[in-house]
């Protein structure tokens, strides 16, 4: 059995990255900014609005009526920030050291890069990218500029699954060979529409960003975007994306999969969704990729199934040479031996002030950031290889040294995206 000794040695040495040096001479409080300010950014900011070591100067965002609504939650904590619609007002602002970007998909990559760029400390939620050359793109961003980047997985930071990974990579279960994870539940349908006008306290340009120029759509935005091809990566990019990123932690995978088949489409929701409700994704990896052998990633979702699947309606699940663990994602972990003996177990949910901790540790202590841009790269990259399979119904081919296509131009093609002319395109896409 790993040991709290073990476990905390592991964990550790598990994220080689550059970290932040410590903020020598300055206070031990961080000047900070949230952009995008809907459901995940106010959680966010009800959270920040109390923390001790943040001063939250400026909340962003192109919805005037959640911008204001934004800056009476932080008024309330007793912050009194500025509210700008554009994010590079908040950029230029030197007094800002640290960002929070909970827009769209779109808008993740771009917007961390340009903060980056800034000299400002990042925490991009997940997806880190809308596709795989913006992934890329954000984690060199944060080497080149020596910042941290917090990639929004906040299992990463949870102790209950820190525990679960010491047993895993302490060889509880032996060698892992196997990973599964699943994402399933039920979502709503979004109905058909028709375009229309944007309200008046949107601004849709200013939404759309570098993304295509695109008729406004009531469906498409404020939670829903992430199911439409322009905007977002679909469920696996969504929730399944937190589910992925645990199980590259377990397997130890350090570059993205050689090989990616799938299978899914649209086969329960009759709506103007996108990307598919079900889907059936393998990923292998070649002996090297941190393992001896050849191991196997599966990705498994049913977004309009609401049942548990190994006890747990979202989990993941390792299989090994001498036992398997299961985790649940918000619930805690199993770990059975061999004759399928229940070992060990342990409850709880996963940690978002937890998370928040440890960037805010990263960025004033040097500490090491629990989901770096790399990290949450490889996690996002993976989603994005299985959203290429599945829509072009063909296994794909993958170099992940030079992170190209080998057996499909149209596949390759699909690692970018396209943008129109805009001040927020990553250089180098």
């Amino acid at each position: 059995m790993t040991t709290r000794r073990t476990f905390l040695a592991s964990s550790a040495a598990a994220l080689a990255v550059p970290a932040a040096a410590p903020a020598a001479g300055k206070p031990d409080k961080l000047a900070v900014a949230l952009i995008g300010c809907g459901g995940m950014g106010t959680n966010h900011l009800r959270l920040l609005a109390k923390h001790p070591q943040l001063t939250i100067t400026h909340v962003c965002d192109v919805d005037a009526n959640r911008l204001a609504a934004a800056a009476k939650v932080a008024t309330d904590g007793g912050h009194q920030p500025k509210a700008e619609k554009d994010l590079r007002k908040v950029l230029d602002d030197k007094a800002v050291r640290a960002v929070w970007i909970a827009t769209p998909d779109h808008w993740h990559a771009p917007a961390g890069i340009l903060a980056a760029d800034h000299g400002k400390h990042v925490y991009v939620e997940k997806p880190c990218s809308h596709n795989v050359r913006e992934g890329r793109l954000l984690a060199d961003a944060g080497v080149r500029n020596k910042v941290v980047i917090q990639v929004g997985t906040q299992a990463r930071s949870t102790k209950t699954v820190q525990e679960a990974m010491a047993r895993l990579h302490g060889g509880a279960i032996g060698e892992v060979l196997a990973g599964k994870a699943w994402n399933s539940q039920l979502r709503r349908n979004l109905g058909k529409v028709k375009p229309s006008d944007p309200p008046p306290h949107i601004d849709f340009d200013a939404w759309l960003g570098p993304a295509p120029v695109a008729p406004f759509f009531t469906n498409r935005v404020h939670g829903s975007w992430r199911f439409f091809l322009d905007y977002g990566a679909g469920d696996m990019g969504n929730d399944g994306v937190h589910n992925v990123d645990v199980g590259v932690w377990g397997l130890g995978l350090t570059t993205l999969p050689n090989r990616v088949a799938a299978l899914g489409g649209k086969y329960f929701f009759d709506d103007d969704q996108e990307w598919p409700d079900t889907q059936y994704v393998v990923c292998e990896y070649d002996a090297g990729n941190g393992g001896k052998r050849p191991r196997q990633f599966v990705f498994e979702q049913r977004i309009w199934s609401p049942y548990v699947q190994e006890g747990y309606e979202n989990g993941n699940a390792f299989y090994g040479t001498k036992g398997m663990l299961i985790i649940g994602h918000t619930q805690g972990w199993k770990l059975y031996g061999e004759r399928n003996k229940l070992v060990e177990e342990l409850a709880g949910p996963v940690s978002l002030p937890a998370h928040h901790q440890n960037f805010v540790d990263a960025v004033l202590k040097g500490e090491k950031p629990a989901a770096p841009a790399e990290v949450g790269h490889l996690s996002a990259g993976i989603c994005h290889l299985a959203n290429i399979a599945t829509r072009l119904r063909k296994t794909v081919e993958f170099d992940p040294a030079k992170e190209r296509v080998t057996n499909s131009p149209d596949a390759n093609g699909l690692l970018r995206r396209k943008y129109r002319d805009h001040w927020a395109v990553p250089k180098g896409v």
